[in-house]
Formats: structure tokens, sequence, C-alpha cells
């Protein structure tokens, strides 16, 4: 994870992935980037017809929020977690995602800890907009052995479930990344289970780094979308691309090797391949794909600039 010099919010429609009776209103006409100003490592909800982007901190604010009534048109809405959580530093918050849980909304960000590596915190508040309030004594998720804990992105199965991804911050500490799921218990707080690593950068396209994994369910199946290398340095393999790592969810014919069937964390391999072509992407830090009532799917993509 590289602290950006700048981030542009930019919207790319692709494919369907759902549709429902009702049609959803035209998209408005709209040319990326569609928020100007710096706000990086976006993660995108909608509630009650208005759409809740959080972002990376910034200069005065943990947990930037933007509102929108339709993925195009973007208005600052102040701070999500005024207060860090007594166990981090305020001025390093990175990379958080909401899901609604618990009667209300859950908030998975990654912050400093005292004095020490990054971990993984989870705050809770009534409706999208906050305050969102950690009032645990600890982070929830610090694998601090493996340099520390980052990237967390919630995921509700259609059976209810909770599940949570991220990745070990190897970087920090010169040793190899992966990427772990864990069941969440059912108001979201706390992980049950063990942890369990899906997947490690021993690809050779890969480099030095995954992050940002994101799971998604489409016609049956798993798809955990993740970033590899890095896109502003020049030579073949230091592209940064958008990959989907496709876990066994039924058995019979399928013949992917993965995990057991309708495993939600493993264990074992994954077949991989990049979503759109390797080489073909570079520029994005990660995504955060939506699902929306309309025949097509819309993903946030995560920019970032040297420096």
């Amino acid at each position: 994870m590289v602290r950006p010099a700048i981030a542009l919010l930019s919207l790319l429609v692709l494919a369907a992935c759902a549709t429902r009776e009702k049609p959803e209103p035209a998209m408005p006409t709209f040319t990326n980037p569609v928020f100007l100003e710096n706000f990086p490592d976006p993660g995108a909800v909608p509630a009650d017809g208005t759409w809740y982007a959080y972002g990376t901190n910034n200069a005065t604010a943990n947990v930037p929020i933007l509102t929108s009534p339709d993925l195009v048109t973007w208005n600052p809405a102040g701070d999500a977690l005024p207060d860090v959580g007594g166990w981090a530093e305020r001025g390093n918050t990175w990379a958080p995602e909401v899901i609604a849980g618990d009667g209300g909304y859950l908030l998975y960000y990654t912050a400093r800890k005292a004095g020490g590596r990054q971990c993984i915190g989870v705050a809770y508040a009534r409706t999208p907009a906050g305050p969102f309030t950690d009032d645990r004594t600890g982070p929830l998720i610090c694998q601090a052995d493996e340099g520390g804990s980052i990237d967390a992105s919630p995921y509700r199965d259609p059976d209810g479930g909770l599940w949570l991804y991220w990745k070990n911050d190897g970087n920090a500490i010169g040793r190899p990344t992966h990427l772990y799921g864990s069941r969440l218990a059912a108001d979201g707080r706390s992980l049950t289970g063990d942890s369990v690593r899906l997947l490690s950068n021993d690809a050779a396209w890969e480099n030095h780094v995954v992050e940002a994994p994101q799971m998604v369910r489409h016609d049956g199946k798993l798809f955990l979308f993740y970033s590899a290398n890095a896109f502003d340095l020049p030579g073949q393999h230091a592209r940064r691309r958008d990959m989907a790592a496709v876990p066994r969810v039924a058995a019979g014919r399928d013949r992917q090797r993965g995990a057991r069937p309708a495993a939600l964390a493993g264990p074992g391999r994954v077949a991989r391949r990049p979503a759109r072509g390797e080489g073909a992407v570079a520029g994005p830090a990660a995504d955060a794909a939506v699902a929306l009532s309309a025949p097509r799917r819309r993903r946030w993509w995560r920019p970032r600039s040297r420096g």
C-alpha cells in the first residue's frame, strides 16, 4: 500500500451481473473522473436512494465521505469516522469499506496501531452517514508477526453469513504477502473459526505484493478480485493488474482446481486469470464492485499516482 500524491474517483461500466423486474433509471452522461479531488481507495454502498462513498484519510478527515444520487454527481459529506479506535493513531486511516449489519452499518478500516504495525479495526453506526464509532480496546485483526494486516473487505453470502477478506502487510518487513479469509460473527465485530490463506504472491507477474481482495458471487460461483505488482514502474511485470480468482464452488463437472465446494475461505489453491487480460490494465490499485438493479455492473477503480 503506497500513499498517493493524488487520486481521482473514476467510474467504469462493466457487463451485467444481476437483473430485476424494475429497471433502474437511465444513467446520466458522465466523463471520468467523476470526482476531481483527492479521494483514494473509495468503497461505495447504496442506502435509501443515496450512494455513500468512503475514502482513505485526508488532511481533515479520518474517513472522508461523499454522497451521490446517481454514482456520477458527488458531494463531500464530512468525516464518517471522527475518532479512530483508542488503539489507533490518527492520520493513518486506509481503505475503508462499509456493509449493512447488526441493525446498522459496519465500517472496516486500516490504521496504524500506536507505536506498531498497521492493523484492521471495525466501527459501527446506525446510518451509513455515520458517525461511526470503534469502541474496541484493540484492533479486530493485527498479524504483527506477518507485518500487520490491511485492506479489509466484508462480504455477505446469500445465506446471510458475513465474511471478511484482507492481506497481511508482509511488504513492511520484507516477507511474502497473502490474502486471507475468515467468517465473521453474526454482528460482524469478531472473527469466528480459522483465518485461512487463500493465495500468495507466488506468480512472477505479481512481483512483491497481492492486495485489496474483494469477493463477488455471480452465477453460483465466487470470484475473488485482487490487485498485484506496481503500476507506476517501467517493465513488463511492473504493471498492476486486476485479477479474478475463481474458487471451486460446485462439484460435478467443475474442473477448476481450488477450495472445497462452496468454501468461502479456502483452504487450497484457486485458479487465477487476468480479469481483462494480463498487461491490459495499468494504473488502478484496486477496485470495489457494486451490484445495480439494471442489467449492468459498475466498478470503482482506486487509482494511485507516483509519490
